[in-house]
């Protein structure tokens, strides 16, 4: 499923026995900007995460919103970043050294609208608020995953994803904390954290700017294992003088075209629309355990902890086995979730459980899938084909908040539930017959 056409696996698997005589010595794990992007991805999730944590209880508990308005806003939150990842992945591939620079743009948008929810109290302007911070996602993430893809190899791709997961993980599980200690230390506790939150943001941006390495260096890994397949045919988008064409959205689009590509698109989308939010997932916690308000937010920490356990371990794992059966792995741990939340289990392990099987289900699946496409897409479209990756499953995620919000309003949390299981299970199935052909290798 997840692999490269046969050339690409073979210039892979020349480039890395060529580069190992010259290294002559055992590869880092990861390379300066994975770990500089990982930085940023943790400060910066420690202010999303805050706000993330308190939105759910924010809006049905402390605005009274329906389930119904709460998925509409949730599912904008989730998906409407998918309208602009396209975009951002185009800009950071029509220039040497704009990857950086469109992320750092994306980052900045994100920190300007966390202020701008001290002043809206009501649906359409929190909608417009939230739209505009997940424009700000969309804009950013194809870009930093593609510097994420440029400075690793084939060989180590699962490993870097995993790492910098790990990192942005870390702030995902400090986001909560502080919220939660936020909250019980201040008297208007909602504002006290949009405060806060944009003030991490904006260390965040200040930590890209400075420290981040441009396009153009983090490309010298990629570059250093072109040299050693210079006698291979060129790849697709370059001439046989080896420049190389600028890139348009119309070769992005085409890249449908490739079996691979396609394929990963399409698997990343039909199990997205089975794909409950975490906030819907954790007010059914909430509700099964009769959880007060007051320690709500605390229910993320056990998802992020999780993350930042196996997100290295099975990025590691992602490289020997392949990343379909990681994948797809993963989706099963989703879908055991959904089977304790509607089992008649009622004891003191099912929190964990289910936090420890959340979080192994991204850890499985986040980063993997950014790895698997990484290996179908030419160096010189690579924002561009993660985003029309990433734009399939923001896209299915956002339609699944939307219908779970509208089930759970008409017929109750169980039924929708139950509904986005079958749905899942059935997702996994024809993932599982999508296999590539003999021609494309091994999963």
């Amino acid at each position: 499923m997840y692999v490269a056409d046969s050339r690409a696996g073979a210039r892979a698997a020349s480039a890395e026995g060529a580069a190992r005589p010259r290294a002559g010595r055992r590869r880092a794990a990861v390379a300066p900007t994975v770990l500089a992007l990982g930085t940023v991805s943790l400060i910066t999730d420690v202010s999303s995460e805050m706000v993330t944590a308190v939105l759910p209880l924010y809006l049905v508990a402390g605005l009274g919103l329906s389930p119904l308005g709460f998925g509409l806003l949730d599912g904008v939150y989730n998906g409407f970043s998918a309208l602009v990842r396209l975009v951002g992945g185009h800009l950071a591939d029509r220039g040497g050294g704009r990857h950086k620079w469109v992320a750092g743009f994306g980052y900045g948008l994100s920190a300007a609208c966390k202020p701008l929810l001290l002043l809206a109290h009501s649906l359409t302007p929190i909608g417009l608020v939230l739209a505009a911070d997940r424009t700000g996602k969309g804009l950013r993430t194809a870009p930093r995953d593609a510097l994420i893809s440029l400075s690793s190899t084939p060989a180590t791709r699962g490993r870097a994803f995993g790492v910098h997961r790990a990192m942005d993980t870390a702030g995902a599980l400090l986001g909560p904390l502080a919220a939660f200690l936020i909250l019980r230390a201040t008297v208007d506790g909602y504002d006290a954290v949009f405060t806060v939150s944009f003030c991490v943001a904006v260390v965040g941006v200040l930590v890209l700017v400075l420290f981040v390495p441009g396009d153009t260096r983090a490309k010298a890994g990629a570059r250093s294992t072109r040299e050693a397949t210079e006698s291979e045919p060129p790849p697709a988008g370059e001439n046989p003088a080896g420049t190389t064409a600028p890139p348009t959205l119309r070769a992005a689009l085409s890249l449908l075209a490739t079996p691979a590509v396609r394929r990963v698109t399409l698997c990343a989308l039909l199990l997205g629309l089975a794909t409950v939010s975490d906030a819907f997932v954790f007010l059914l916690l909430q509700r099964r355990l009769g959880v007060p308000d007051r320690w709500f937010a605390l229910l993320p920490l056990g998802t992020a902890a999780a993350f930042l356990l196996l997100a290295v371990p099975l990025g590691r794992l992602a490289d020997r086995i392949g990343s379909r059966r990681l994948f797809l792995a993963g989706h099963g741990a989703l879908l055991l979730v959904y089977a304790l939340l509607l089992s008649a289990w009622h004891g003191t392990a099912l929190p964990y459980v289910v936090l420890l099987l959340h979080g192994g289900f991204y850890a499985a699946t986040d980063g993997v899938l950014m790895a698997a496409a990484s290996q179908s897409v030419p160096e010189e479209l690579r924002s561009s084909g993660l985003a029309l990756v990433q734009t399939g499953q923001a896209l299915a995620r956002f339609v699944c908040s939307l219908g779970f919000g509208a089930a759970w309003t008409a017929w109750g949390d169980r039924t929708a539930l139950t509904v986005s299981a079958v749905l899942l299970a059935l997702g996994v199935l024809v993932a599982l017959a999508l296999r590539p052909t003999p021609s494309e290798g091994p999963a």
